[in-house]
């Protein structure tokens, strides 16, 4: 009952698929990470038959990449593209750590997360378009679970910003052994997917979400002092930009 629990924790919080609501506790929580990337699979798939939709039905190149592109977001709720445009701001601010931290929480807007989302998506929307074949649709679906992943591996492995927020709750809450193995079960399967369905650019995207994830650790490390919920969003955003990218690179290769 408790993992039925933690399944539903996962989705009702990281997503909008409708699932049954309940109090939150600790107990429930301790592997709510395990299924983080569940939400990225209900993606994946739904993008997957909206590619064969398109295909089948031979649906425009326009609206092919607009309703792909709006996929994720209707799926998640926005909820890491949020953190994105927080994490963008306080970036773009070049203040101190503390002030930085301060930006994140603040639920105001500013001209460099609109600006930073305009340029995500138009690189984004431009990417999707270039999708034509199904092992690069595949992938690129893959992708939406290899980002959650990593994102839940850094919740337990990297250090905290602050003692306090979403991230930290479900980081301390967590059975770290458990939500470790799983996570890394999934990373395996995942990135074997990716690999045996297209061998070269598998290991290309595979690589390069790899290496956004060592980039995170980074910015986050030096500008933030550690992770927080929004930071962890602009990770999953940056992660899913730079896939849909290579893939449509590795289109003309």
């Amino acid at each position: 009952m408790r993992i039925i629990r933690s399944f539903f924790i996962a989705l009702s919080m990281y997503s909008k698929i409708p699932v049954p609501h309940f109090a939150w506790n600790e107990e429930d929580m301790r592997y709510a990470l395990c299924f983080f990337p569940w939400v990225g699979a209900a993606i994946g798939a739904v993008e997957l038959f909206w590619f064969w939709l398109c295909s089948k039905y031979a649906v425009g190149v326009l609206a092919f990449a607009c309703v792909g592109a709006a996929l994720p977001l209707v799926i998640s709720g926005g909820i890491h593209v949020d953190g994105y445009m927080d994490t963008i701001d306080a970036l773009c601010s070049y203040q101190d750590r503390e002030r930085k931290l301060a930006i994140l929480k603040d639920s105001h807007i500013g001209a460099f997360s609109v600006i930073g989302l305009a340029l995500y998506y138009l690189i984004y929307l431009g990417a999707f378009s270039e999708i034509r074949t199904g092992r690069q649709m595949t992938v690129l679906a893959l992708s939406f679970i290899l980002s959650r992943v990593l994102s839940g591996i850094a919740v337990i492995e990297f250090r905290c910003a602050k003692k306090e927020g979403t991230l930290y709750i479900f980081a301390g809450s967590a059975h770290k052994w458990a939500v470790r193995m799983a996570l890394t079960l999934q990373l395996v399967l995942c990135v074997g997917a990716m690999l045996f369905r297209w061998l070269f650019g598998g290991a290309v995207v595979a690589v390069g979400m790899f290496a956004v994830f060592v980039y995170y650790r980074y910015k986050a490390y030096r500008e933030f002092g550690g992770i927080t919920g929004d930071v962890a969003g602009y990770f999953v955003t940056l992660a899913e930009g730079g896939a849909v990218f290579l893939v449509a690179c590795l289109g003309y290769v």
